[in-house]
């Protein structure tokens, strides 16, 4: 006899679905890779044949040159794996083309959830609620003490400092998938229409956005300015290993901000030298996590990549079913 929900199995290398002989973001390189989304920890080149959205492939494509044996899946499209094995991508909300992926077989639903939020983003499109019989939820910010504030709040301390500091620049560090796209479109929203400048390392993927219809605005490369004086009083973006390098030298009096979930812990602020800490992140907290648990109402729930016993502790406590998963090679990278 066939015991249920068998037929998926947590590695520590990733989920791997037996009768469809196919991964779900795994570490190494295999012949058949289903991909949430396309950060390091989940996406990677060199696997024989790749199932994702089409933003996700080309995401990879332009930071893993993958090309080879894409396989697209829309979302709410019904993709056969084999083995009686359906996936169908429906979306996340982390990142420009994230999903989550709806496995069945035999009767039995899995989501695997990949990286998620609930917060809305003008980046992304928003999480979709459905109903499974397991969900696999990430725990990155799997703590009660992490509850990310309106992102409304925090792009208006970022402004209320260029409007303090007219003399200086503001230097936000961003994750370069993501992460910098959303703090740009939400200064937007915020009626910040001046030049927004680039690290060199940001410019590709800000474009990659704009190919799929996300308005950024006008974008320029710090190395191309006039001159130091062009960028008093501007935003300039750039990922958080240049905060503190000499390429940050060429600027005007940095004022040194970070977007990062991270930066609620103000030990981790401390550390990188931020003077501007933003609470921006592009994962559930605390409050999204549960509430998400609760609406999916899952016979059982799986944990990853995170802060997984509090998270279990709350579902013992909620009469919910629950067990951590042992997979290697996620990281916080700097949400």
């Amino acid at each position: 006899m066939t015991l249920p929900f068998s037929w998926i199995r947590p590695e520590p290398q990733g989920i791997y679905i037996a009768p469809a002989d196919i991964w779900v973001d795994p570490s190494r390189a295999v012949p058949r890779a289903l991909v949430t989304h396309g950060h390091a920890d989940h996406a990677r080149g060199g696997h024989g044949i790749t199932i994702a959205t089409p933003a996700t492939l080309a995401i990879m494509e332009l930071r893993y040159q993958t090309r080879a044996g894409a396989v697209t899946a829309a979302y709410g499209e019904t993709i056969s794996l084999g083995g009686g094995v359906t996936a169908t991508f429906l979306p996340a909300g982390h990142v420009l083309g994230s999903a989550q992926i709806l496995l069945e077989h035999a009767g039995e639903r899995v989501i695997i959830t990949g990286d998620y939020k609930r917060a809305p983003d003008p980046t992304a499109t928003p999480f979709a609620v459905t109903p499974c019989d397991i969900l696999i939820t990430e725990a990155t910010f799997g703590l009660p003490v992490f509850t990310h504030p309106p992102i409304a709040e925090e792009i208006g301390k970022l402004l209320a400092a260029r409007e303090a500091n007219p003399d200086s620049c503001i230097l936000v560090g961003a994750y370069a998938l993501g992460k910098a796209q959303r703090v740009i479109a939400e200064l937007r929203a915020a009626g910040h229409s001046d030049t927004i400048w680039l690290h060199g390392a940001m410019e590709a993927m800000c474009r990659l956005y704009e190919d799929h219809g996300v308005a950024l605005g006008d974008l320029r490369l710090v190395s191309d300015a006039p001159s130091k004086e062009a960028m008093r009083g501007a935003i300039v973006m750039a990922p958080p290993s240049a905060l503190g390098d000499s390429w940050s030298r060429r600027l005007p009096d940095p004022i040194t901000a970070m977007a990062s979930g991270w930066m609620r812990v103000r030990a981790r602020a401390r550390q990188r030298g931020v003077e501007l800490p933003l609470i921006i992140s592009d994962h559930a907290d605390w409050n999204e996590l549960t509430r998400t648990i609760t609406e999916v109402n899952p016979q059982e729930t799986w944990i990853t990549h995170g802060r997984e016993e509090a998270l279990l502790r709350w579902c013992e406590l909620n009469q919910r079913r629950a067990r951590a998963l042992a997979l290697v090679g996620y990281e916080d990278e700097d949400d």
